[in-house]
């Protein structure tokens, strides 16, 4: 983020709410206004005629839209939500004015956990929206139902049932959010600097909230210390700074306190799913059912409506073939922030059931949890594969699977299981198979389920005189490596070294169009676009370079920057033009093929035919202290397959990267609010992330399935730590704690909830610690 420069910026702090729901019974600034350098104070009052509610670009039919201003008016729905904003010359003078405006509040009852808010006894967060007095704070029930499940349910032999829960997580990126907005007077433009994945979203709708000419807005994402979702949507903090720096004619930047980032940046997942599995005796399974209860927050973040249900519950069967579906997909409002997306965003909760499921089936049946896989898998010649719910394009399941055992040496590892557990030793081998969809698109199939999203994402690939050549990419970097795998891309199409090219994206006035970072749609939908975007490129090139050897195109061969031939009309010898003399030509004309421009400069809006699918095969190998409850991770292994691989060092440090935020979320973390809704764990010190003594040598490896469907074949990598290692690690606790009669557990993973589920176990006549192996 850009420093204060000398012409004077102006600092904004923020005065947020203490309550979770609240009546403001009264509000004066005039103190505050006192205090020497305050320039104003903004309420929610004064922004009622200017600045438009946020919007939410997913609404599903017949959905219920709370309104979300930038600034409270009248109630607060969550603590931390903002009240007033004070502009002043310096951020200590702004903060200590905040301080300084008096406010009192009539405190309203409070509810933060999704399933006691679907109740028709809870509190509700917006009492005048339509349709709450018949569902409360229920704003959406999207049921998704394939097959006939109550016939699969009759048949079955086994039906499994369990209540999950994929806890409240909050993003916790090491930059807080920051938002500077400048006004150029003589243009009449502003210039908008924020921590965002998404700048051409961001400038479209600010210029929607603020009623602004969106031509005379730009959007910068400068380098970005982490986003993993929470950094994808329009946040009131970017409307309120645009909105000041136009009213003041002046250049007024925020920056989140690390208190404000937890309590008021959106946080992820908070689900909880009540699921019945059917399955016949050898355990096939033939159906599943499952309601859940999905967490919203107080508002609707711009994609929350789709997180849950196209997500999560157009995933549920996972990798497995599962022909009777019968998902009932409750959205509900809290008193908590906005919930929406975080790195998975809904594939890790439909992940996570499916996987806790396979597993408890295994137990039940007695079924080694690798085999009750096998015997699910899709296999590879049904693929591209038509689900109840989706198409998935390819897929090697068992081959992977088979890769990972291989490597971790599972029947090795099962024998040593068996030698331990006669020793007293709790050893536990979590197995999780995952597919997700990735390359988010294409707009006409999202535009049917509600999201207003083009699904498209832009390139252009511009060539210099000199022959070196800048790619410009509508997505937008937060620490992946797109200089890098663009640069690959780039050069691989046109034949150049990567050195030889340049990469630019983050700045809407750089890049005309774009739509951002999310969903790994990066490199299936950015990179096919690159890829395209440098075929037409060659393709003109090869053309000016026949014309200038006197030849035709099919004559020219092109490779390590050389187009050669061996054909001449004239009959000469054969020759050759290099790639900087065809660039050269290309630009000043001396003799370019008639009816051809002159330039080497082409634009792709690349829309996918279908989304990718992803896949791979996590395995835990734990210990469990049952004198402490305390988890070891002796081994944990990652085989993924994304397609090939561009970049492998950073596919390897994105696989790396969401290992540690899902280990964070099955063993340490979750956002905990006490009972007038107030977050408890609002800091560091409070919230648990994951430390470097918290993670294991992590072993990857990949194996190699092309998508059909992609430019490139590539498939995206970007989440798939986060979504297959929870259920790994919590598969592997509970196998290790079979023994002791241990058969559920819910996220986090904390020693004390392992040792006193291992006492209630014992108390149960379930087993025990001086039991042994059973």
């Amino acid at each position: 983020m850009r420093s204060a420069d000398a012409a004077g910026t102006l600092h904004v702090a923020l005065l947020r709410s203490p309550h979770a729901h609240a009546r403001i019974r009264s509000l004066s600034v005039q103190r505050a206004l006192k205090v020497p350098g305050v320039v104003t104070v903004v309420t929610g009052a004064d922004l009622l005629d200017t600045v438009s509610p946020l919007p939410t670009n997913w609404v599903l039919p017949g959905m219920q839209v709370p309104v979300h201003r930038v600034l409270a008016d009248r109630v607060v729905r969550f603590q931390g939500e903002g009240i007033a904003a004070v502009v002043a010359v310096d951020a200590y003078t702004a903060a200590d004015a905040a301080d300084a405006i008096d406010v009192s509040y009539e405190p309203l009852p409070a509810v933060t956990d999704p399933w006691q808010a679907a109740q028709p006894s809870a509190p509700l967060v917006h009492p005048g929206l339509a349709g709450a007095s018949e569902d409360g704070n229920i704003v959406f029930r999207v049921p998704i139902h394939a097959g006939d499940y109550a016939a699969a349910r009759e048949r079955a032999d086994v039906v499994t049932r369990q209540r999950l829960r994929n806890q409240n997580l909050i993003p916790g990126a090491l930059e807080p959010r920051s938002v500077l907005a400048e006004y150029d007077d003589s243009a009449g433009t502003v210039t908008v600097h924020s921590s965002t994945q998404s700048p051409h979203i961001i400038k479209r709708m600010l210029a929607e909230v603020l009623s602004f000419p969106e031509e005379r807005l730009r959007v910068v994402a400068p380098d970005v210390g982490g986003g993993f979702g929470s950094k994808l949507h329009l946040y009131p903090e970017e409307v309120l700074m645009t909105a000041l720096a136009i009213r003041l004619r002046r250049a007024v930047k925020w920056t989140a306190t690390r208190s404000e980032d937890f309590q008021a940046t959106n946080h992820g997942r908070d689900h909880v799913q009540d699921v019945e599995l059917c399955a016949t005796a050898d355990g096939v399974m033939t159906g599943i059912k499952a309601t859940l209860f999905a967490n919203l927050g107080a508002y609707l973040s711009g994609m929350a409506a789709g997180i849950p249900t196209a997500n999560c519950a157009l995933m549920l069967t996972g990798a497995y073939r599962i022909s009777s579906i019968h998902i009932d997909t409750l959205g509900v409002l809290t008193n908590t922030s906005r919930v929406d997306t975080y790195r998975g965003a809904g594939r890790p909760e439909a992940t996570y059931l499916i996987e806790r499921m396979a597993d408890q089936l295994a137990r039940e049946l007695g079924i080694d949890p690798a085999d009750i896989r096998r015997r699910n898998f899709i296999p590879p010649d049904a693929f591209p594969y038509q689900s109840p719910l989706f198409v998935y394009d390819s897929g090697n399941y068992e081959h992977n699977l088979n890769t990972a055992l291989g490597i971790v040496g599972y029947e090795k590892l099962r024998r040593e299981q068996a030698e331990l557990r006669l020793r007293g030793r709790y050893r536990g081998i979590g197995l999780a198979t995952y597919t997700e969809f990735t390359g988010l698109g294409s707009g006409r199939a999202t535009a049917a389920v509600g999201f207003a999203y083009g699904g498209w994402e832009y390139a252009r690939v511009l060539v210099h005189p000199t022959g070196r050549v800048s790619v410009h990419v509508g997505t937008a970097d937060h620490g992946q490596g797109h200089a890098t795998s663009y640069a690959q891309i780039a050069a691989d199409a046109l034949g150049l070294q990567p050195d030889d090219i340049d990469v630019a994206e983050g700045d809407t006035a750089r890049v005309e169009f774009g739509q951002g970072t999310f969903n790994s749609r990066s490199m299936p939908v950015g990179g096919s676009a690159v890829y395209e975007c440098g075929q037409k490129v060659l393709a003109k090139a090869r053309r000016i370079a026949a014309h200038m050897l006197k030849t035709a195109v099919e004559n020219v061969r092109y490779e390590a920057a050389e187009f050669t031939t061996s054909q001449h009309a004239d009959g000469a010898s054969p020759g050759s033009v290099t790639w900087d003399d065809v660039a050269r030509v290309a630009h000043f004309v001396p003799d370019i093929p008639p009816g051809l421009e002159p330039g080497l400069d082409e634009r792709v809006f690349y829309d996918p035919r279908e989304l990718a699918f992803p896949f791979g095969t996590y395995v835990a190998v734990v210990e469990v202290d049952p004198a402490t409850g305390d988890i070891t991770i002796d081994r944990f292994l990652a085989v993924d397959d994304c397609g090939p691989l561009i970049n492998p060092l950073l596919a390897r440090g994105q696989v790396h990267g969401g290992i540690a935020q899902g280990l964070g979320q099955a063993l340490l973390e979750g956002a905990r609010y006490d009972g007038e809704g107030s977050l408890v764990s609002g800091n560091w010190t409070t919230y648990a992330f994951p430390r470097a003594q918290h993670i294991p040598r992590l072993e990857t490896a990949h194996t190699v399935t092309p998508s059909p469907f992609t430019a490139l074949g590539i498939k995206g990598i970007g989440e798939a730590g986060a979504i297959g290692a929870p259920p790994a690690i919590v598969n592997a606790v509970l196998d290790a704690l079979a023994p002791l009669g241990v058969t559920h557990l819910d996220m986090p993973l904390h020693p004390e909830q392992v040792l006193a589920a291992i006492r209630r176990a014992a108390a149960a006549g379930g087993g025990g610690v001086s039991g042994g192996a059973r």
